[in-house]
């Protein structure tokens, strides 16, 4: 999927008697907090760093790197290099045979590690580099600065690209100001909580409780962005410092995609591992994986705003892929842009909140940061610290791209997988048909009258901490899915938030080329 290979040299022929149990050998991560724009490094420069770091932490020498056959590169933001896979194997000096890159997404870095896996288990690959940053915080300062940055561009050749390169909303999305994910997962979080039976105070406390715990992780962790543990109160309580930006949420509830922070991590076949004379401990296995896309792939079109069924199915098939149950788990990394994507998580697997395990070993991507689509890289890196420090230890690492519209999962383990090689082949029989779960789009009404009934609703705040617009997705009286306003006053609006609307009832008609929600 996607474009055309940049051959370089042949690649490796697959050797019948070697041992192609993929693992992963060593990873590297890099943050780079308080660089003013002209003296940070670029995202090259951050790609080297992090990619010897990797050979480094696997017990070898950085020549490693120039036996490379395939180099792949998530979607880095903002830096438009015409094929920076090629950019970043020149730097490190090696030849691959093979080069990719990946679309946007939270759920590439999960998904080629995936990818590769099978790979290599099927003797196509030998050692692979997967490597990702983020420069965002350095390209925003250097905008409003007026600083010209000069970042390495070129690389010659076509990578192929890896995932659904689609985009994430639809036109009418976009017209309501339902596009971005500040504005889109409140909703869905609101939906979930209605239908989980929290009343708001009780849901409240009990993200403040979720989250809070992220932070603790974080605060542990050398590599997070904002590496300071909050309270619970501290979290969800609306002040100057911690605004409301969409109802539930928070600033300090957001993910911050304004970092610089980068990883990369190595893999191989076990075979190559001993070849290159890695220690055994040093060795973190790849058991198996599974991704998969929502069929209904824009938010407003989702049969269900409290149901997940491709999370459902990605995460039960990764782990029956890999001959696990989620109890045998001992870390868990779920993506955590926001925390409806970390509760959903739980919610499909049949996992309660407080669940002792925790959530996240990074610290999640409101505090240890979100580096756009190279968040999974950074988990895979902190998940292979983990296993390595408990022998016998079993993690698993999901990945979600736009808006709980792209989900992927792996298993991973310091000891070898028994039984045959690992795959992330999805099953014939998903698990969210036995569940029944409704997956085909539903039909948009796109000038909508009568009575409409709410599913899911979010308000967007100010700067000044004033709830502006009311955002309405719901049903008609015939069952069509509508988009609409609220009216932009601000005491309906405080009354609007206050209360349970989910299930409420309202006045919808079509004017100014929108839907207008009346509320009951």
């Amino acid at each position: 999927m996607g474009l055309r290979l940049a051959h370089r040299g042949d690649p490796p022929v697959p050797d019948p008697n070697d041992d192609t149990r993929p693992v992963l050998i060593g990873a590297g991560q890099l943050v780079q907090r308080d660089a003013a724009p002209g003296e940070a490094l670029e995202p090259l420069a951050m790609l080297e760093q992090v990619a010897r770091a990797a050979a480094e932490d696997a017990g070898v020498s950085e020549k490693v790197l120039r036996d490379l056959d395939t180099v792949a590169l998530v979607n880095p933001p903002a830096w438009r290099a015409g094929n920076p896979a090629r950019l970043l194997a020149e730097r490190i000096g090696s030849h691959p045979s093979r080069e990719y890159t990946t679309a946007i997404g939270g759920e590439v870095g999960v998904s080629v590690a995936n990818f590769l896996g099978e790979r290599i288990a099927e003797g196509e690959t030998r050692l692979a580099l997967v490597a990702g940053c983020n420069n965002l915080r350095t390209f925003a300062k250097a905008r409003q600065q007026g600083i010209e940055l000069d970042w390495t561009v070129g690389g010659e050749g076509t990578p192929v690209k890896l995932g659904d390169d689609r985009p994430g909303n639809s036109k009418l999305e976009r017209h309501y100001g339902f596009g971005t994910p500040p504005e889109i997962y409140p909703a869905f979080e609101n939906a979930l909580r209605a239908a989980r039976g929290l009343d708001l105070a009780t849901h409240r406390a009990r993200m403040g409780r979720l989250m809070s715990r992220f932070t603790e992780v974080a605060a542990a962790n050398p590599y997070a962005w904002f590496p300071t543990a909050r309270s619970p109160e501290e979290i969800v309580a609306a002040t100057p410092q911690n605004r409301m930006v969409a109802f539930p949420y928070t600033k300090y509830l957001n993910a911050v995609l304004n970092t610089d922070q980068a990883a990369a991590f190595l893999m191989c076949s076990a075979g190559t591992a001993r070849r290159l004379g890695i220690a055994p401990d040093r060795l973190v296995h790849w058991w198996g994986g599974a991704a998969r896309n929502e069929e209904a792939w824009f938010a407003s079109e989702r049969p269900s705003f409290a149901a997940c069924p491709s999370m459902l199915d990605s995460g039960r098939a990764a782990l029956n892929n890999a001959g696990v149950g989620i109890d045998e788990i001992d870390f868990l990394d779920f993506y955590s842009c926001f925390p409806v994507a970390v509760e959903m998580a739980a919610h499909q697997l049949g996992l309660d909140e407080d669940d002792p395990r925790g959530f996240t070993v990074t610290g999640g991507l409101p505090y240890a940061g979100g580096p756009a689509s190279a968040y999974c890289l950074h988990s895979i890196a902190c998940m292979a610290d983990r296993l390595r420090e408990k022998p016998g230890s079993k993690g698993f690492v999901t990945g979600n791209g736009w808006y709980l519209t792209k989900h992927s999962a792996s298993v991973w383990s310091n000891e070898p997988k028994p039984g045959g090689l690992p795959h992330a082949r999805l099953p014939e029989r998903l698990p969210s048909q036995s569940a029944s779960m409704e997956t085909t789009p539903v039909e948009i009404a796109v000038e909508a009258a009568g009575v409409g009934t709410v599913e899911a609703y979010t308000a967007l705040y100010d700067r000044e901490g004033a709830p502006a617009k009311g955002i309405v997705l719901g049903r008609t009286e015939d069952g069509r899915r509508f988009l609409a306003h609220t009216p932009d006053d601000r005491e309906l609006l405080e009354s609007f938030v206050a209360e349970e609307q989910v299930g409420s009832r309202g006045q919808l008609r079509f004017a100014d080329e929108r839907n207008r929600f009346e509320p009951g």
